[in-house]
């Protein structure tokens, strides 16, 4: 959301929508000048101090900016959710925090979801189409999966997580192919040799995000031999993300289906 100056006492969020009745109110002369010129002052971004945050973001790309945890103080986690709930519009994402940020967010941020690490504010309403299929091929996985489903929750949308079908027991994928084959993306989350994309990629017609995570054995290499397979995948048009980005495969399954509803 945006805030208005004193003397204007309602909200706008940052979007389109918002922006163009923002301008035809200015048109009409419904609101001055001088307050449409407060409400827009933290656009493109607002400087904070700890961080300068992209409040155009959504405008931009159609997705609000999440915030990366890691490097990150409690205190700085706080304010920069603050900026985001209070000024900001869309859902709030904060990914990989430790305990200390979890507990100082949830103390100064009420009605908190947590997955896994991953913790959300302000969840979109459910959208009625577009599922999401997140596949992961062991338990070890799940972590990184827990990651994908936060933020895909958060956005609204509907995820069938299928655990633990990784390729040593190819009988267990084979079992959920129905679901798998459902899903209007799906998104495989996969260590060691990170076969199961290749798998998945070709069993199904829906566009394929890959996830090599760093689970593994010494030639695993913390999760680059993965990644390499997932890169050379027999299955045509798999599309790869770095090794645990949960969040980038997330977001890249909601740009899918953003194109796919318009």
């Amino acid at each position: 959301m945006v805030c208005l100056s004193p003397s204007h006492a309602t909200m706008v969020a940052v979007n389109e929508a918002s922006l163009s009745a923002l301008l035809a109110d200015v048109r009409s002369g419904a609101l001055s000048e001088e307050d449409a010129m407060a409400m827009l002052r933290r656009l493109p971004f607002a400087d904070i101090g700890v961080a300068r945050i992209d409040h155009h973001r959504t405008v931009r790309q159609g997705l609000p900016e999440a915030v990366y945890g890691p490097g990150k103080s409690p205190e700085a986690c706080v304010a920069i959710v603050e900026e985001l709930l209070t000024n900001g519009s869309g859902p709030v994402l904060v990914t990989r925090t430790t305990d200390d940020q979890r507990k100082a967010l949830h103390a100064a941020h009420k009605d908190m979801h947590e997955s896994g690490s991953l913790v959300s504010w302000r969840h979109a309403d459910p959208v009625a189409v577009g599922s999401v299929a997140v596949i992961t091929a062991g338990t070890a996985d799940a972590p990184v999966a827990n990651e994908v489903d936060g933020v895909l929750a958060a956005h609204g949308r509907t995820v069938d997580r299928i655990s633990d079908v990784g390729v040593a027991g190819i009988h267990r994928l084979l079992g959920e192919v129905d679901r798998i084959v459902a899903a209007d993306v799906a998104i495989v989350v996969a260590g060691m040799e990170g076969a199961l994309a290749s798998v998945v990629g070709g069993l199904c017609a829906a566009p394929v995000v890959a996830v090599p995570t760093s689970v593994g054995y010494g030639s695993g290499l913390d999760g680059v031999t993965a990644l390499l397979s997932m890169q050379s995948s027999c299955a045509a048009g798999v599309t790869v993300v770095g090794i645990d980005n949960g969040y980038g495969a997330a977001v890249a399954a909601l740009r899918l289906l953003g194109a796919m509803d318009q």
